[in-house]
């Protein structure tokens, strides 16, 4: 496959170390995918569904002790710790290297050595880069045949370069207190071991497109960003591009692939989705910003995803697709998940396996669920009825507006607009997201979660911000303008206050037209923020107070805001940007 003498001195390292019966190459083939499903199939790594109903569909159950993405076991081993900053877990290099392959040391005895040369982003995109993943898992192999571009070609692209990213992941024997998911910037190397779960093992998904992308990007001048990437046509057929970064449970998905209301349909409004979770954005020829979505498939959380929530997500799922932890339907060989639909299945499986009684489920607990609040589906990008015709270009497609959002009860406004591109920097560097219900801990906490990068950034968090504010100082009168959005003001017994899903493009819509100077707006302490009257309301149950309500900016509630800020930003210390401070000051100042 590859004469790249870098290549093949790591593989030969890798197979001494790991000691594999066999070692095959993936060159992502119908063929070959074909019998690996077979395989996996074989030995109980995979159940085949209903053909029919869900064509080339199967169904993986993890252990029950690996189930999520490990945020304590996740570590970046920097060689100076300063580097990795205040936000990751750190280790030494030297002494993580020797840990990880004494624990892989001997693993793959018995088992095949998969080698998937794969690349992130279209194949020979100049926005895109190349990764070598080593696994003994089938499963991993046939998810990041989904989740990435695999072929023969990606070897070709690279050619003699040492610029590709070394990932090495052992299941080892699923040891919760040996599972360690480290990063090492400096060496372009990923290695996770005693895990199966995806956000661990597809070594492409976080691990590579964030922490080691991020490091990248920082050094060579670009971006790696936790952002869906969309496109909104208007019926003139102009489409202008969108950036958006969130916090778990705050929709982010949804967004990416949402339906206009029907009012907007019908004069001719489109989403066009490019990606539901990673942008890497370069400076183009022209000085814009130009975003590709590096993966190929979704990584969609499961319980929630229904026709009403995400009928594009939902239909991406339709074939192709790994379910992971879901219930198992015994009658038709499907699956099933809370939220899919009313209807509880009678002769099901849970995620574990067992038989699932439908007559004890109790929403409130989660130990009742017949599939995993963490169960996942990996569907090809190629499945989703709105997914554009510039995903597989390369090119990227160029940024109009960048956007931040969280979960705020009473704080933020519906929509407002950053005053320039460093007070757009500072709104990202302070974004918070409430706690639901959902989430484990207290209601109502504030969490913050700067540029939703908190888990995700491979370098100094402080370092980072610096890095946006640099790249503001590079695109100049041409950079994205940054607005920040809230769908989740609620009225005093809690109520949501803006009805949300489709409904958002109404502000998406302002947004764009804020871009192009269309809008008008009022400025406030924190932003502009639009006039009530240019939120198309057409065809919608509110009424302009309430409207009015959800654009307020309340002096006190921000003041309290500042205060939380200040605190947030001590953990960074003498490296925060000063001029990150100097927003805070302003703000402070403002709010008086």
């Amino acid at each position: 496959m590859t004469k790249n003498p870098t290549v093949l001195k790591w593989l030969k390292d890798m197979e001494e170390l790991l000691t594999p019966d066999k070692v095959v190459w993936i060159d992502g083939s119908a063929e070959q995918t074909e019998e690996l499903r077979k395989l996996a199939c074989e030995t109980g790594e995979l159940i085949k569904l209903n053909q029919e109903l869900l064509p080339d569909c199967y169904l993986h159950r993890t252990k029950q002790n690996d189930v999520a993405r490990v945020e304590d076991r996740t570590f970046i081993c920097s060689r100076e710790k300063e580097n990795a900053g205040p936000t990751n877990n750190w280790c030494d290099p030297k002494e993580m290297y020797k840990k990880l392959y004494d624990i892989a040391r001997g693993s793959y005895k018995g088992k095949t050595m998969y080698i998937i040369p794969y690349s992130m982003g279209p194949i020979g995109s100049p926005l895109a880069k190349i990764g070598i993943e080593v696994t003994d898992s089938v499963y991993v192999v046939l998810n990041m045949l989904i989740m990435t571009r695999v072929s023969p070609k990606v070897m070709e692209v690279l050619g003699d370069s040492d610029d590709w990213v070394r990932c090495l992941h052992s299941r080892c024997d699923i040891d919760p207190e040996k599972r360690y998911i480290c990063q090492f910037p400096e060496d372009n190397t990923i290695i996770s071991v005693n895990s199966g779960y995806g956000g661990n093992v597809l070594l492409g998904k976080k691990c590579f497109a964030l922490r080691i992308a991020s490091y990248q990007g920082w050094k060579e001048g670009w971006m790696a960003e936790h952002m869906l990437i969309l496109g909104l046509e208007n019926p003139k057929g102009e489409v202008k591009y969108i950036a958006a970064a969130f916090p778990s449970a705050c929709g982010k998905t949804n967004l990416a692939m949402l339906i206009p209301p029907e009012y907007l349909r019908k004069k001719g409004y489109k989403i066009w989705t490019v990606g539901d979770d990673i942008s890497w954005m370069r400076i183009g020829p022209d000085g814009r910003l130009y975003a590709i979505n590096p993966e190929n498939g979704f990584f969609g959380v499961a319980p929630g995803t229904n026709e009403k929530s995400n009928f594009n997500a939902l239909a991406s799922t339709k074939k192709g697709t790994i379910f992971t932890n879901v219930a198992h339907c015994k009658n038709d060989n499907t699956v099933w998940w809370e939220g899919l639909n009313k209807d509880l299945p009678e002769n099901a499986d849970d995620w574990t396996g067992k038989p699932w009684d439908p007559a004890k489920f109790n929403k409130a607990d989660k130990s009742t669920c017949a599939a995993h609040p963490n169960s996942r589906f990996t569907a090809p990008a190629e499945n989703c009825p709105c997914i554009s015709e510039e995903f597989d270009k390369g090119a990227g497609v160029p940024i109009s507006a960048i956007v931040f959002g969280g979960r705020r009860a009473k704080c933020t406004p519906l929509v407002y607009q950053s005053k320039d591109w460093k007070n757009g920097v500072f709104i990202g560097s302070a974004m918070a997201s409430e706690t639901t219900a959902a989430a484990a801990g207290a209601v109502g906490v504030v969490r913050r979660d700067p540029m939703a990068m908190l888990p995700f950034c491979g370098y100094h968090m402080a370092d980072y911000f610096q890095h946006w504010l640099d790249m503001g100082e590079k695109l100049g009168d041409k950079a994205p303008k940054i607005f920040n959005v809230n769908w989740f003001r609620t009225d005093d017994d809690g109520n949501f206050l803006w009805p949300g899903f489709g409904d958002n493009m109404r502000v998406l819509n302002w947004i764009i037209d804020r871009c192009e100077g269309k809008a008008d707006a009022t400025e406030t302490a924190i932003g502009y923020v639009p006039k009530p009257e240019d939120i198309d309301l057409t065809d919608l149950d509110m009424d302009m107070d309430t409207l009015k309500s959800i654009l307020t900016v309340d002096k006190d509630v921000w003041a309290k805001e500042c205060a939380e800020i200040e605190e947030h930003y001590k953990k960074f210390g003498d490296k925060l940007p000063a001029e990150l401070k100097k927003q805070l000051e302003t703000l402070k100042e403002a709010i008086k």
